[in-house]
């Protein structure tokens, strides 16, 4: 009865947003033991929300906990398929393991929960890039830089390393392309081909 009130007043909530609160304190000065204790304070005054599990996640991701980490991002999707920040850690994992087809699934459904994440994008980027789709490469580490020079993100100095690796990359495509031909002639466009 006594747990039924606390939640009905929303005691629960309030304690579990307190150590969430103390969880991303400890993160920011990377005490990972201190931030996963506090999320585990978290999960248990609030057992079912997933953005917590989620959060605990990311740090043991930050960590190398991988396993805990995959088990953490698993069960917040349990919670809630949705849960944006177990889409974006599994999408790393996926990433980092060589699995860039899962990784963009994982990024993907991330990105339509949050289109404006900085580190989604710049993961899409990447993992479209690992999967020789430069176009899509490009396109989503503009908008990844984009993010990140709004928001004065340090990390914005790597989107625009990347940027400049794209651009040789669609240089150097663009030269074979034009390899073999006549001068003056254009290479057909996609939709030209076979037509004649």
């Amino acid at each position: 009865m006594a747990s039924f009130i606390n939640q009905r007043w929303g005691i629960s909530r309030y304690e579990a947003d307190e150590y969430y609160r103390r969880a991303l304190e400890a993160y920011r000065k990377r005490a990972f033991d201190d931030a996963v204790d506090a999320m585990n304070d978290a999960i248990e005054a609030l057992p079912t929300k997933s953005e917590y599990y989620a959060a605990r996640g990311l740090i043991l991701l930050e960590d190398g906990e991988l396993d805990r980490a995959r088990a953490d991002f698993e069960t917040a999707l349990h919670h809630f398929r949705y849960e944006m920040l177990a889409h974006y850690g599994l999408g790393v994992l996926a990433y980092k393991a060589g699995r860039f087809d899962e990784a963009i699934s994982h990024f993907t459904r991330a990105y339509y929960v949050d289109a404006e994440r900085a580190e989604t994008l710049y993961y899409l980027a990447l993992s479209h890039y690992q999967r020789g789709d430069l176009a899509e490469a490009v396109d989503f580490m503009v908008r990844a830089n984009d993010r990140f020079e709004q928001a004065n993100d340090r990390r914005k100095a790597d989107a625009a390393r990347w940027l400049r690796e794209f651009a040789k990359h669609v240089a150097q495509a663009g030269k074979q392309n034009l390899r073999g031909r006549l001068p003056g002639q254009m290479p057909l466009l996609p939709d030209e081909e076979g037509q004649s």
